[in-house]
């Protein structure tokens, strides 16, 4: 009787998604009518619901979880400003008078975006918006430059400081300690924010590279589809960048992640502070592309990068612990922070958008603070009918072991990314696979960097990929739906040979963060 209602537990989760209910009630609502369907047949304990309260509670106050706001709040004001479009300038510039140098900017500037902002559809929004119409205008192939921007825009799935990886983690670690806690391991580490963001960062590098591969050889075997494209001023002369504005536009965007990458990957800073850091530096960064800024103001706001930094070093070297030279340095740089970060709070409070971007992040983090509610009643639940026994017992009696159960459960999730969200995929997916796999030895750094590349391949993957919504809504009517789905065929097979080269060789997502940590 217990299969029969896991079977239509199951059956009603996904039609109550592809309804269009919202998610986080369907996830709440129907595990708690199976359960007490369950409990009315005698094959359920009601006792498992009286675990809710104090589940939802040590997961909402689970710092990981609390960096959420944060990291979203910094890429909604980055999103907000004109320093992407600077960036996207400014690259072409750099890059476009040269074959195929356009989508090598589009590349380069996606990269950057999503180690700052990690916003996938602003990214492809703005991509589309700026570049798309300049390569077109310059002879590039619809399809090429569709697939440029739609891959490009979506590396904010993989490259750090991506959401998805924060919330993997939170999923990936208490999968980790309840697989290793029933495998009789019970004093297990925590898989940290970290971890994962190490983890990610040489499969990042390695779809990147794979993306500049694959734009170098076409320009070799099909030139015409990728010809230069020469910036002009109003006389017809060839323009370059100023160095000072190239180095104004991407020395700022980078410095900011040095700040928050660097911080969490040290160790130095948790992913709370370093992502408290980032919205301030988003946030004065906003402020300062603002016209008519007051010289005072201006120094005051630029500074807060510098105290930023400061703070972060004085930390790596002990804090006020390390004596008073670095308390005072500490307390300085803390003071300029905040005091510049404030000037730049008031002046966007009053005539930018910052009511806008902050009313944006609360409806984005009430929806997942749901559907992180809802989770945690289905895996209670799931629980309770005896869901988790029958998932180890059916992962560990496939041939091949460990390899096969997880090649199963990637395919499970590819097949789930067609019809929802990468959000649901998490929360449904990892509690309920995660600790089988767990217990029998798989790597959870491995395991949360397999299923973040897997999920990035179903923002590409027509019909249903929504990074091909966010670009058909700015894709100039010439593009049709055809060009775009041959554009992004080439990117999804060199994200298939990202994950299978992360999954054959593990010690691309697993060296780095032993290197720094162990």
């Amino acid at each position: 009787m217990s299969g029969i209602l896991l079977f239509l537990l199951g059956i009603v989760l996904l039609g109550g998604i592809l309804s269009g209910a919202p998610v986080s009630f369907v996830l709440i609502g129907t595990p708690t009518l199976i359960a007490f369907l369950g409990a009315s047949l005698g094959v359920f304990d009601l006792g498992f619901l009286s675990a809710f309260p104090s589940r939802a509670f040590g997961i909402l106050t689970n710092e990981v979880f609390l960096s959420v706001p944060l990291f979203v709040l910094m890429g909604g004001l980055l999103e907000r400003s004109n320093i992407a479009k600077r960036m996207m300038l400014t690259a072409g510039a750099l890059f476009g008078d040269r074959e195929g140098g356009m989508a090598y900017a589009v590349v380069l500037v996606g990269a950057l975006l999503a180690a700052s902002t990690g916003v996938i559809g602003a990214t492809i929004f703005m991509l589309g918006m700026i570049a798309m119409p300049a390569m077109l205008s310059a002879g590039y192939s619809k399809s090429l430059a569709s697939g440029v921007i739609c891959a490009s825009g979506s590396l904010g799935q993989i490259i750090p400081p991506s959401i998805l990886l924060i919330l993997l983690t939170d999923q990936v670690s208490s999968a980790y300690q309840a697989g290793r806690r029933s495998a009789g391991e019970w004093a297990v580490e925590p898989v940290s924010v970290g971890d994962l963001f190490a983890g990610a960062f040489i499969p990042g590098l390695l779809l990147v590279l794979l993306y500049i591969i694959y734009i170098f050889i076409t320009t070799l075997r099909r030139p015409g589809s990728c010809p230069p494209v020469v910036p002009r001023d109003e006389a017809g002369n060839q323009t370059r960048p100023d160095m000072g504005e190239v180095i104004y536009t991407l020395v700022l965007p980078l410095g900011l992640i040095v700040i928050v990458l660097g911080s969490i990957l040290g160790g130095i800073a948790t992913a709370t502070e370093s992502a408290a850091l980032g919205a301030a530096g988003a946030l004065v960064m906003t402020a300062m592309d603002r016209e008519g800024v007051s010289r005072w103001r201006r120094v005051l706001m630029i500074s807060v990068l510098p105290a930023a930094l400061g703070l972060v070093v004085v930390k790596f070297f002990g804090g006020a612990q390390a004596g008073p030279l670095a308390a005072g340095a500490g307390f300085a740089a803390l003071a300029i922070l905040c005091f510049g970060t404030i000037a730049a709070m008031v002046q966007e409070l009053r005539l930018g958008g910052m009511w806008q971007v902050a009313l944006n992040t609360a409806s984005m983090v009430s929806m997942l603070t749901l559907i992180v509610l809802g989770a945690t009643m289905l895996a209670l639940v799931f629980r309770g009918l005896h869901g988790e026994a029958m998932v180890e017992d059916f992962l560990h009696n496939l041939p091949g072991g460990n390899m096969t159960a997880v090649l199963v459960v990637m395919a499970i999730i590819f097949v789930l990314g067609f019809v929802i969200e990468y959000v649901e995929i998490i929360f449904i997916v990892v509690p309920i696979a995660g600790p089988p796999l767990m217990a029998a030895g798989v790597d959870p750094v491995w395991f949360a960097i397999l299923i973040s590349l897997n999920l990035q391949i179903s923002f590409l993957t027509p019909p249903f990929g929504y990074a091909l919504f966010y670009f058909r809504r700015v894709a100039p009517a010439s593009v049709s739906t055809v060009d775009i789905y041959k554009g992004i065929v080439p990117f999804i097979l060199l994200q298939m040979i990202a994950l299978a080269a992360v999954f054959l060789v593990p010690e691309l997502a697993t060296w780095l963060p032993d290197a720094i940590y162990n």
